[in-house]
């Protein structure tokens, strides 16, 4: 029951020492592979083209916890999305660090610093301030924790309308009003039919004018001609981007240079190498047992 792992050298290094810590047998790459037939599992981040060069193959598993870069799975082959604490609080981090700049209005602080530009302007409480998650799963409800735990009134918005302690949860049939209470939007939303270019002009007309975006979810979420449209109008007041349609950003495009914009180049989170491997052996003995995947991908909604 063969486990292969396609990835760099650094990551392959520590999987291959806590496979081999629990005494499991591990792959480092297609060419260590004598027959493919052998193989059930793999983990990767793009799989090869052909995912049926390996007949046997029970189970991929993003090293990430995205899964819209992978195709479609061969019928009977399960997916598998990294879950990792390492990186919740990693994105959990960046949002916080972005709601804080842009509510405190560092995009025109480092505007006018570029110029030795000294002027101060209002300084808003964080209790006055509304901010709206798109998407309450693990990470959702960590940042909500956490800015809620700063003074903010934090509100989320999910598919699945489910409950979350001390945030006010809207729905599919509410995403009007929960757009209309978001001084902050928070888009931490997988990339799905439904949610590919949600964040455009007509979602933006129904936040306050002048609010913020923050966006950690999927590039193709956001129109970003929409997006400088909403800038020059004034119905946004700045945006922090750490994903970007397309990716990467070209390096002569608009959103780098204009002020109201911060960009950093999809790095909120990297897995944790140990925390991906400890991961994957959960994932393979949960298999072996026939108990639920840790991270299982339900294919029909796309996470």
């Amino acid at each position: 029951m063969g486990f292969l792992l396609q990835t760099f050298p650094e990551r392959a290094a520590v999987w291959a020492q806590v496979f081999a810590e629990a005494g499991e047998p591990l792959y480092c790459g297609a060419d260590q592979v004598i027959d493919p037939a052998d193989i059930r599992y793999l983990a990767c981040w793009t799989p090869p083209a052909d995912l049926g060069i390996y007949p046997n193959l029970e189970l991929v598993i993003s090293v990430g916890a995205g899964v819209d870069q992978m195709p479609t799975m061969p019928e009977g082959v399960r997916l598998c999305r990294t879950l990792s604490p390492g990186i919740d609080e990693m994105v959990r981090d960046w949002v916080v660090m972005a709601t804080l700049m842009l509510y405190r209005d560092m995009p025109t602080y480092l505007s006018q610093a570029t110029s030795g530009h000294w002027k101060a302007h209002d300084v808003p409480l964080a209790r006055n301030g509304r901010v709206g998650i798109m998407g309450m799963g693990r990470i959702g409800r960590l940042v909500a924790k956490t800015l809620g735990g700063l003074g903010f009134n934090v509100a989320g918005f999910s598919r699945s309308g489910t409950a979350v302690e001390g945030v006010r949860i809207f729905g599919v049939d509410a995403l009007e009003p929960f757009l209309h209470e978001s001084d902050v939007l928070i888009c931490l939303l997988p990339l799905t039919d439904e949610t590919r270019g949600l964040l455009n002009a007509e979602l933006f007309s129904k936040m306050p004018k002048g609010a913020h975006l923050v966006h950690a979810g999927r590039g193709a979420q956001l129109d970003m001609a929409d997006l400088r449209s909403a800038l020059d109008s004034g119905r946004l007041g700045s945006a922090m981007l750490d994903v970007t349609n397309p990716e990467p950003l070209p390096e002569d495009h608009w959103a780098w240079t204009d002020p109201r914009v911060i960009v950093s180049p999809h790095v909120a989170a990297s897995t944790d190498h140990r925390e991906g491997a400890e991961h994957a052996l959960a994932v393979l003995r949960s298999s072996r047992a026939g108990a639920a995947l840790p991270g299982l991908v339900d294919t029909t909604v796309g996470y």
